[in-house]
Order: C-alpha cells, then sequence, then structure tokens
C-alpha cells in the first residue's frame, strides 16, 4: 500500500488552528467587549468616549510623541553606524555588530534596571526629567532594532551603482544623497517599524524610570485593571487599527521605493 504523502495544506493545519484559536478568537472577543456595554448591549459609546474624553487623546498625542522621538533618535543613532559599518572593509566589523546586539540577549528588565541606576547617579532625581528619561531608556531598548534593518540593505546595494555616480562626476556626498541613501530606505522603513510601534505600546520603560505619565499600552492595562473590560478592549482596538493603518503605509512606501520609484 502506497504511503500518502502530507500536502501543503496538510502541514498547514496545525498553523490554522493556532490562528484560530490564539489571534482570531481573542480579536472576536475584543471586538465584542469594544462594541457592548456591561449589559450585553450593543453601542458605540466606547468609541465616541474615548475621542470625546480630553484624557485618553492626551494619552494619544503623548505616546505618538513618545514614540516619534524615540524613533527619530534611534534613526539618528543608527544610520551613521549601519553605514560605516556596511561600507567599511574592516575584518571585525562583524563582532562589532554583535555588541550592538549583545544587549537583547540580557533580560529587558535587568538592562533597564540598570539604567536606572546610571541616570539616578547622573540626575539625582528621576522625575526631574521623566520624558528625557523615557526616550534614552526606549532608545538604548530599541536601537539595535533600528540599526540592524539599515546595515543589511545597505551591505546588499551593488557597488556598481556608486561606482557609476561617481564615474558621471558626482562626489561622495552627491552619491550618498542620490543612490545610497534613497536605495536604503526599505531598511529604514523596516527599522521605523519595528522602533515606533512598540514604543507607543511599552510602558515599562515607563514604569521602571519612574515616570508617571500613562501612554497607550498603560492605559489600556489601567481600564482592565479597574474591570473596565469595555473601555479598555475599545481603546486596544483603536491602537490595533493605527498599527495597522500604519503597517499599510509604511508596506507600500517600501513596495514603491523597492521599484526604484524613490531613486528615479
Amino acid at each position: 500500500m502506497q504511503k500518502k504523502i502530507l500536502s501543503r495544506k496538510s502541514l498547514g493545519i496545525p498553523y490554522m488552528i493556532f490562528l484560530v484559536l490564539f489571534v482570531m478568537a481573542p480579536l472576536f472577543v475584543l471586538i465584542y467587549y469594544a462594541f457592548t456595554n456591561g449589559q450585553g448591549e450593543i453601542t458605540i459609546q466606547n468609541l465616541t468616549g474615548f475621542f470625546s474624553d480630553p484624557n485618553t487623546l492626551g494619552t494619544l498625542c503623548y505616546s505618538f510623541g513618545i514614540a516619534a522621538v524615540t524613533t527619530a533618535v534611534c534613526l539618528l543613532l543608527a544610520y551613521p553606524v549601519a553605514y560605516v559599518l556596511a561600507t567599511s572593509h574592516l575584518k571585525e566589523k562583524s563582532v562589532i555588530l554583535l555588541l550592538f546586539i549583545m544587549p537583547m540577549w540580557i533580560n529587558f528588565s535587568l538592562r533597564i534596571t540598570a539604567l536606572k541606576e546610571l541616570l539616578t547617579w547622573l540626575e539625582g532625581n528621576l522625575a526631574y526629567h521623566p520624558f528625557l528619561n523615557t526616550v534614552i531608556g526606549m532608545t538604548y531598548d530599541f536601537l539595535p532594532f533600528m540599526i540592524l534593518p539599515i546595515y543589511t540593505t545597505i551591505s546588499k546595494l551593488d557597488g556598481a551603482l556608486l561606482e557609476a555616480a561617481r564615474d558621471l562626476g558626482a562626489g561622495e556626498l552627491q552619491a550618498f544623497l542620490k543612490v545610497t541613501l534613497p536605495l536604503s530606505i526599505p531598511g529604514i522603513i523596516s527599522g521605523v517599524s519595528m522602533v515606533f510601534l512598540p514604543a507607543m505600546t511599552n510602558y515599562v520603560v515607563l514604569d521602571m524610570l519612574y515616570n508617571s505619565t500613562y501612554i497607550m499600552g498603560s492605559l489600556i492595562g489601567s481600564y482592565f485593571a479597574s474591570y473596565n473590560w469595555h473601555g479598555g478592549s475599545m481603546i486596544a482596538l483603536i491602537l490595533l487599527g493605527i498599527v495597522c493603518l500604519f503597517t499599510l503605509l509604511t508596506r507600500g512606501a517600501e513596495e514603491e521605493t523597492a521599484r526604484g520609484g524613490v531613486l528615479l
């Protein structure tokens, strides 16, 4: 009797089961609680309440501000490092790159605790500069996620393009601005996505650095801690929509860059 060979569809069944149980089902529960009240009646009061409450809107704006500043600082620090490592001929550049990745292997809480002790020694009281300390903590945490995609993108660029630019009379700066920078935009977009989205919800850094201000992640946690599952579900659903929209926009920009639109 001939043995039955497993098809690709059969191999995908465990993944589909996992997707239904742990992704689709929780999302359905989230949507249910977001559009119902305590009596189980369908309502949009949770949605209108979010946009009419100055506290939630202020938290959203503050989260955007922290995420934007953190992303900008990570980009300004990561791009020169990634560019130098990718274009240099150092034999030890893989070791240098490893040094940037190694902090990711250490426990997150331990790293932030060490940073907290350092900032306390420098500032004395962390309550004086909560926003700055938060940006420093998140930059320290997410910087490797910005370096790696930019480094990978630049290291894969065709060196013949730069040679052609120099043959046509372009200087080093002009060749960088006209060739290297546009072609490295996919890596920049990937890095921005990997930093901006988690920075909007990572409230652990704020809590550990004595920042009493809420961001979206801590706001959702406070709603669920007070058993307001309906309001917390709506905020989580709105945040999910923002994440999906941001992902679609960055994916579209990345595909446009891959077709050469930015370079042209």
